[in-house]
């Protein structure tokens, strides 16, 4: 296939992304791991790291898309940072825990596991109702830290940043939808940064990576996909504050029922 389109295609991936950031707190990484993972196989990208390439370059352009997605958060006064402050050091000792395993399971585990927890969460945030809790408040000592850091290892598994699961739990624990978006995309920061630099420590010295890759983070998809998605990510935000709590909710489970549906699809064929 020729060079422009796989170009075309990163970038409309990274736009695409950068309003999904903003508008679910989920950084960009169920998008983006599907579509870098169809990259590096059109391109011929080993089969054996295919999948965490995709996953640790998804990671590390999480870090800017989150940044300038909180920022507008922020501006908007909707982080909760006491909740943050209680769940980022569960959630890098998850990072770290999960940046060990990944080292040593298959590109199909991941996958799957991808597949899987995307299809639960889904689930969760379409057919239960909003009123439906586990309890109140946000837990914030050791429950709350074993919940963040499984939350941790998850979501560093997946390449995603804090909004798929953060977003489920922080609601699970009645967190009104608009707030939990907010605080999510603060997670993605504590997901984002040791997880891509875990995928750089253990990939360092695989021989079937692609050119221009530090560890297993590619370095022209980041260069790639960054741009767009810092530049979309504020029309994403724009587009969360000005919808209902319902209909938020509601996009976010189809959303991960899709990208869900996609990793399924690649696994099985």
């Amino acid at each position: 296939m020729a060079l422009l389109p796989l170009i075309l295609g990163l970038l409309a991936a990274g736009a695409i992304a950068g309003v999904l950031a903003g508008l679910f707190g989920v950084g960009g990484g169920a998008i983006l791991v599907p579509v870098l993972y169809q990259v590096f196989e059109i391109i011929g990208v080993d089969e054996s790291v295919r999948m965490h390439l995709a996953v640790a370059t998804s990671l590390a352009t999480i870090i800017p898309t989150t940044i300038r997605a909180m920022m507008k958060h922020h501006e908007k006064g909707a982080v909760d940072y006491e909740i943050l402050r209680a769940w980022v050091p569960g959630i890098i000792i998850g990072v770290v825990i999960g940046s060990f395993i990944a080292k040593v399971v298959s590109g199909d585990v991941l996958a799957l596991v991808f597949a899987i927890f995307a299809m639960a969460i889904a689930l969760n945030m379409g057919l239960v109702k909003e009123s439906w809790t586990l309890g109140k408040p946000v837990p914030k000592r050791l429950g709350g830290t074993a919940l963040a850091g499984t939350m941790g290892v998850l979501s560093t598994l997946m390449g995603l940043g804090g909004g798929a699961f953060g977003v489920t739990a922080l609601s699970l624990f009645g967190v009104p939808i608009h707030r939990a978006v907010a605080t999510a995309a603060g997670f993605g920061l504590a997901i984002s940064i040791p997880g891509a630099l875990g995928y750089v420590i253990s990939g360092w010295e695989v021989a079937a990576r692609p050119p221009f890759s530090i560890g297993y983070v590619n370095l022209i998809g980041f260069a790639l996909i960054v741009p767009a998605t810092v530049l979309t990510a504020p029309i994403g935000v724009r587009l969360a504050h000005s919808l209902d709590r319902r209909m938020l909710r509601r996009l976010f489970a189809v959303f991960l029922a899709l990208m869900s549906a996609r990793m399924f699809w690649a696994f099985f064929s």
